[in-house]
């Protein structure tokens, strides 16, 4: 069979082919001969264009801007026409890398404290411990340490008692030891010293005082011819009925008049007309106690000598309060006892008269007046009540000033206007006639009574209609309940 035409020609060409090519070894297709026959529709990028671009980024660049707008040319619709510039150089380039760092930027401020106030250190919390016994290793030795903070609150006490809010008490000047007769003897002195002591128990000042002047002012005397008043002649004398009668508003007078009576007979046979002149004498007497006894001798009216600390129930209360007693004394002659343990003999006079004028004005048994208190203001008092004391502190408006030495405390103290009301007799006009003043102030208050009189009718009126009223309405309701109750029953019997 001949070969068609298109055969003959395909191999005619096929043999020119390899006779003008020279006999060299095929080329080996790699991925990067192959890359001209895809098809892509944006021109490639060269590597050296690409490398200089990455050269150009910054470190807050994006990797976007490394890649550069494609050529002002269109490509070629099939794609291949461009395998030359598709064709990519192998290069090698060496890129160090270099290891991150943080940087911390720190910046020194050169302050010039020499003109800043040096900040006070703060104030170390005040330990309070009682009054404590502590035995000494070496010697075996026990001897009692006072409280802490003692002395700063008997001063500032003291302060109070002289200057302050518990100044002018009423154990100032109606005391039991300042109620003796200014112009009596020295023996009867005494004598009325120990009867307000007697007479004091359970009893307030005040009344003590009023009770005293009655006796020195009405007591009969023992015989015609006698001086009237209080002694022990007529303290035996009197009936006890009168005497009763003549102290009856202090506290317990029925047993205090048996006490004065007895302790009078007693004086008068056991110790010559006098008090005794020691506590263990002033003790066996009725109806007194180791506080009356130990007042007695240091009063100046009466020994005038100091063996002991008069403990009544201000100065019992209110070291309990202090907390100078661990644990709570129970009663006053235990609280005696810890205070004469410790405290110098110098001031046991003295703690009576400050502690009861402290209990009688400041520290009082109920409503103690912690604002008020220097003792409460200082933080020395365990007891204070804590809102008084900061209410007392905000009134004061402590301030502090710089000084140049240091700082001065400055004290702003409220002044108080006391206002005297002082009734003046107004001399009466010659033109007014006291008869039609009279009569006109006595019409006057007639109407007055006669208004209150009306007023006061009208609600003892108002009340017996209210109470009318209520009792009608109650027996309505239980007429009516009843009827109720009646119709129904005879509801169901007709059923």
């Amino acid at each position: 069979m001949a070969p068609s035409r298109l055969s003959q020609e395909t191999s005619k060409y096929f043999n020119n082919s390899t006779s003008s090519t020279p006999s060299t070894a095929p080329r080996r297709s790699t991925r990067s001969s192959l890359a001209r026959f895809t098809y892509t529709t944006t021109p490639s990028i060269k590597a050296e264009d690409s490398s200089s671009s990455l050269s150009e980024l910054s470190s807050n660049s994006d990797i976007e801007d490394a890649f550069k707008a494609p050529s002002s040319s269109p490509p070629h619709p099939n794609g291949p026409s461009t395998a030359s510039k598709l064709k990519r150089k192998r290069t090698t380039t060496l890129t160090s890398s270099t290891p991150k760092t943080k940087i911390k930027l720190e910046t020194d401020l050169e302050l010039d404290f020499t003109t800043l106030p040096s900040p006070s250190p703060p104030k170390p919390r005040p330990v309070r411990k009682p009054a404590r016994t502590i035995t000494s290793p070496a010697t075996g030795q026990t001897t009692v340490q006072p409280p802490s903070d003692w002395e700063e609150i008997y001063r500032l006490v003291k302060e109070m008692r002289l200057t302050g809010p518990a100044a002018n008490a009423a154990v100032d000047t109606m005391g039991c030891e300042r109620l003796a007769g200014k112009n009596a003897s020295v023996k009867d002195k005494r004598f009325h010293t120990l009867v307000a002591l007697m007479l004091s128990s359970q009893t307030k000042d005040t009344v003590t005082a009023e009770a005293m002047a009655r006796l020195m002012r009405e007591m009969p005397a023992a015989e015609a011819g006698k001086e009237p008043g209080l002694n022990l002649e007529n303290m035996l004398a009197i009936a006890p009925e009168r005497l009763n009668e003549m102290i009856g508003k202090v506290g317990f007078h029925n047993n205090k008049t048996k006490y004065l009576k007895q302790t009078a007979l007693l004086l008068q046979r056991d110790f010559g007309g006098d008090i005794p002149p020691t506590i263990a004498g002033l003790t066996s007497l009725p109806g007194v106690g180791p506080k009356m006894a130990h007042l007695c001798m240091s009063a100046s009216d009466g020994w005038d000598r100091v063996e002991g600390i008069g403990v009544d129930v201000h100065v019992h209360r209110i070291t309990n309060l202090w907390g100078w007693q661990s644990p709570p004394s129970k009663n006053p002659e235990e609280t005696r006892m810890a205070l004469q343990s410790w405290l110098p003999r110098d001031r046991w006079k003295e703690i009576n008269w400050l502690l009861v004028g402290l209990g009688q004005t400041v520290c009082l048994p109920v409503g103690r007046r912690c604002g008020e208190c220097e003792v409460g203001l200082a933080g020395l008092c365990k007891s204070a009540e804590r809102k008084k004391v900061v209410e007392g502190r905000r009134r004061r408006e402590v301030l502090v000033k710089a000084d140049g030495e240091g700082y001065a405390k400055v004290e702003k103290v409220e002044e108080e206007t006391v206002v005297k009301e002082e009734v003046v007799n107004e001399e009466v006009p010659g033109d007014v006639d006291l008869e039609d003043a009279k009569e006109e102030v006595e019409k006057e208050v007639e109407q007055e009574v006669k208004q209150e009189v009306k007023q006061e009718v009208k609600k003892e009126v108002k009340q017996e209609v209210k109470q009318e009223v209520k009792q009608e309405v109650k027996q309505e309701e239980e007429d009516d309940y009843s009827l109720r109750g009646t119709r129904s029953w005879r509801t169901r019997r007709t059923r």
